[in-house]
């Protein structure tokens, strides 16, 4: 699964997880199959970087990692550690969602996904970010529960705390039990009677917020960066917020066009420098480099710069910078130039 040898080592195995599993992450992968290649890669990773599962599916194959439970594999990797300098990871309501770990207590808060415009040359280098957001925080004043302060709120008790209705009915001999929130307190399970005067009982204000991300080497067109704790309140108080995704977006470029690492530009060529060959001097990220263009170059043309690209995301070496040459052909001539064109006309042979 993770395509190493059956002896590799501990660091072995841990790149060849990382570099995978960079490459299906769901913050990252959006195709169709990318999130469960994720899982499949995780779950090898999780067997074969545990010296006891290893030493299980050694002897068994699968069959002899097939009784643990999601905890049992996963509880004792620190996924944020190896994703960590990528800028995400599976943390927060990811890895629930993808093996069903599930939090006691109650549900988290949602999680907020805004968007960042990163020039390409901090995309080149990494770097910081700032952004600016809306969420919906715990209210500071009466710490999320709603109730004024020097109160609490009590619980419902209609529904003794548990924010359902319940109601039996017996059709043709059988009992149906149906529940429903509960219309005394709304499905909340408690009541206030005094509301605190900031949040008017919600619980949580609505507040714009600011902080830096950090912008990875490389990082990819729709990369989303995972900021823990950022997201919406969750409705109950206690429960942890959820995350803040920033998704990276390439700001539009006066200058190259992006596509993955590698970039794109339209040279302007002059007529006789297609002709004759001419050393052009053309900007790349890192500055102005001196090109060779051949004799005969036609129009259209593609010149391709090893390397002078965006830096690969994950460290896999760089793109590279493709010149489109467009041959600009003069559209008023002196009379000296037209004589010019003409004895060139002359010269050339007939088809």
């Amino acid at each position: 699964m993770l395509g190493i040898a059956r002896s590799a080592d501990e660091k072995a195995i841990k790149d060849a997880f990382r570099k995978l599993a960079m490459q299906y992450h769901p913050d990252r992968n959006k195709a169709p199959g990318a999130e469960e290649r994720f899982k499949e890669i995780a779950e090898a990773y999780a067997v074969l970087s545990d010296p006891r599962k290893r030493a299980d599916y050694d002897a068994g194959g699968f069959a002899g990692v097939s009784g643990f439970s999601r905890e049992d594999l996963f509880g004792g990797i620190d996924f944020d550690s190896i994703f960590g300098d990528a800028g995400f990871g599976p943390g927060g309501g990811l890895f629930e969602r993808l093996f069903g770990r599930r939090r006691r207590g109650p549900p988290r808060g949602a999680d907020i996904e805004i968007e960042v415009l990163v020039p390409l040359e901090r995309i080149a280098t990494g770097g910081e970010a700032p952004v600016r957001f809306q969420r919906l925080a715990a209210c500071a004043q009466c710490k999320g529960s709603g109730a004024r302060a020097g109160t609490e709120p009590r619980a419902c008790a209609a529904c003794k705390g548990t924010g359902l209705k319940e109601t039996t009915r017996h059709e043709q001999g059988i009992y149906i039990r149906q529940s429903s929130p509960c219309p005394d307190c709304g499905g909340r399970g408690r009541i206030i009677d005094y509301a605190c005067a900031a949040c008017g009982g919600n619980g949580q204000v609505r507040r714009e917020e600011s902080l830096v991300v950090k912008i990875p080497p490389g990082a990819e067109d729709g990369l989303a960066l995972r900021v823990p704790g950022k997201g919406y309140a969750a409705e109950q108080p206690g429960a942890p917020p959820g995350d803040l995704l920033v998704v990276v977006r390439s700001a539009p470029h006066e200058r190259f066009q992006r596509d993955g690492a590698d970039l794109w530009r339209v040279q302007a060529l002059d007529v006789a420098d297609a002709v004759l060959g001419a050393e052009l001097r053309v900007p790349t990220l890192e500055g102005t480099i001196t090109v060779s263009v051949p004799p005969g170059t036609q129009h259209d043309a593609r010149l391709r710069l090893r390397g002078k690209g965006l830096p690969r995301f994950g460290g896999r070496g760089r793109g590279d910078l493709y010149l489109r040459l467009a041959v600009a052909l003069p559209e008023k001539l002196s009379s000296e130039e037209r004589k010019l064109w003409e004895r060139l006309r002359a010269l050339r042979p007939k088809a």
